[in-house]
């Protein structure tokens, strides 16, 4: 996938963030190689150019078509990290050879500054740092290695990192701007104009279909009367299709929508809407981009509807809604809805923020609220429509070969227990669990007339996928049962076909 950005600062930034979410790590690198080449991929050291009579434009022409054969042990400085060293030099050589590309291609040097990090075991350390400056250091000493090693170039290396950090991340400026993530624009032409309020929620849906984000933005034309800010495409690909300082129409809710980064997120056409993984990581980064450019620290997930849209955000805190609040909608499935904790806490960590009760990062475990465990299907569904109908937001996972309804997914257990209250208070014999499962769509399959089910049994076929036939005897009156049927009323129909 290309790199994303209008500047080289911007596609290094976006290239490395999820690679190096701790921002002190990140630009503590940044800093570095904007003293050592200004991220200029084809730069040769400024020594070399009249030893060799070269300028970076020849030097790295000549490397390309083989004019030029001492590239290796020539011992210039070159490209956005100056490799110098002809063991680095080599491997940086094979590697272009490899993909095909120009030895100056700032796209595989930046794959390969990665791979070197992590061949040095640099991105833990990195990942692990308290400051630019820390960061900073480990890069010169560890890494870059210059023969001026002095405290002079550590604070002035650490400087061009904390001015980088200022100009991509902490603007002074935070009015609503375009996120720098987009690799594609088709404006819709439906949105009601400029916003009302400002930025403090984000609502992620699912698309229903595994959609390019061309595509998306597609889905929008005049007259259709819906659009989105952003949609991510199933490649992980992000497009615009409404700019973010517009309302969009999006959420079935024009007062969410004022305040609301709108997401459409390519999925599965059917429950529960699966999202890739590739999908997901886009997600993670957008949330990330959009909360830095609006001044907030901080991406919080309530899991209960009436707590986040009663709550008044903090100026640092940004907060996540969904769909199905505002419409009889599914959106944004459960598959996401499940994992809109772990989203609040990736984003969270990414921005550096501190983590409160609401989504302060655990240990991956996730708590669920619990209201019944059935061996039939249909009985699962049935528990479901009665806890829907009382305004909670839950669904059907299989585990242990049980169908079991669950409301909510929490990365902290003091918001499961809170919500655990509400479910008795409602009336159900709820309890809280940490066992996950594959998730059941959440709409009831059409069932089948007895006279249908009969016509299986005489063919020898069955339409329920946990056997191959509906079986004789006892055991096809077990089966029918579980599924529910009633046995004498199928068994009726099957003596009509003889």
């Amino acid at each position: 996938m290309g790199l994303i950005g209008n500047t080289k600062e911007e596609q290094f930034y976006n290239f490395f963030l999820d690679k190096i979410p701790n921002l002190y790590g990140l630009f503590g690198l940044a800093g570095n190689i904007r003293a050592e080449s200004n991220f200029i991929s084809t730069n040769l050291q400024n020594s070399y150019e009249k030893k060799l009579c070269m300028t970076d434009d020849t030097y790295t022409t000549s490397v390309d078509n083989g004019d030029y054969t001492n590239f290796i042990k020539d011992k210039a400085g070159y490209g956005i990290a100056q490799w110098t060293y002809w063991s680095r030099k080599q491997s940086l050589y094979e590697y272009a050879r490899k993909l095909s590309r120009s030895i100056g291609d700032y796209e595989m040097q930046l794959n390969h500054l990665y791979n070197e990090l992590k061949q040095y075991g640099l991105i833990d350390k990195l990942n692990g740092a308290k400051s630019i400056r820390e960061a900073s250091d480990i890069i010169l000493t560890k890494y870059e290695a210059p023969a001026d090693q002095s405290e002079k170039v550590q604070i002035l290396r650490a400087k061009y990192g904390q001015e980088l950090y200022d100009e991509l991340v902490n603007k002074e400026d935070t009015t609503m701007s375009n996120s720098s993530l987009v690799c594609y624009t088709g404006l819709s032409p439906n949105h009601s104009g400029a916003r009302t309020h400002s930025i403090d929620r984000i609502t992620p849906h699912c698309v229903v279909g595994q959609l390019s984000c061309e595509t998306i933005c597609a889905c929008f034309p005049a007259g259709r009367d819906a659009s989105c800010n952003y949609g991510i495409g199933t490649d992980g690909r992000i497009s615009l299709c409404v700019e973010e300082k517009n309302r969009s129409w999006c959420s079935s809710s024009s007062a969410n929508d004022q305040r609301a980064v709108t997401i459409e997120c390519a999925s599965d056409k059917v429950e529960p809407y699966t999202m890739n993984n590739a999908v997901y990581k886009s997600l993670v980064k957008l949330c990330t981009d959009i909360c830095k450019r609006n001044g907030k620290n901080k991406l919080i997930w309530f899991g209960d509807k009436d707590k986040s849209l009663n709550y008044n955000p903090a100026s640092n805190e940004m907060v996540i809604t969904v769909h199905r609040w505002f419409a009889n909608k599914s959106c944004p499935g459960d598959w996401l809805y499940s994992r809109l904790g772990d989203l609040a806490n990736r984003v969270t960590s990414a921005l550096g923020g501190s983590g409160s009760s609401n989504n302060t990062p655990s240990d991956g475990t996730m708590y669920r609220v619990q209201v019944g465990a059935f061996s039939v299907k249909s009985n699962a569904y049935n528990m479901l429509a009665s806890v829907k109908s009382k305004g909670f937001d839950a669904f059907i996972t299989q585990v242990d070969g049980m169908y079991k309804v669950q409301v909510g997914a929490f990365s902290v257990k003091a918001n499961a227990d809170a919500q655990l209250k509400k479910v008795k208070n409602a009336g159900f014999d709820a309890f809280i669990t940490t066992k996950a499962g594959k998730q059941v769509s959440a709409s009831q399959p059409a069932k089948k007339s007895n006279a249908e089910i009969a016509k299986e049994i005489y063919n020898g076929t069955c339409s329920d996928s946990r056997w191959s036939t509906w079986g004789t005897g006892s055991t096809r009156t077990e089966r029918l049962q579980a599924a529910g049927y009633d046995a004498s009323a199928v068994q009726k129909e099957v003596n009509k076909l003889f």
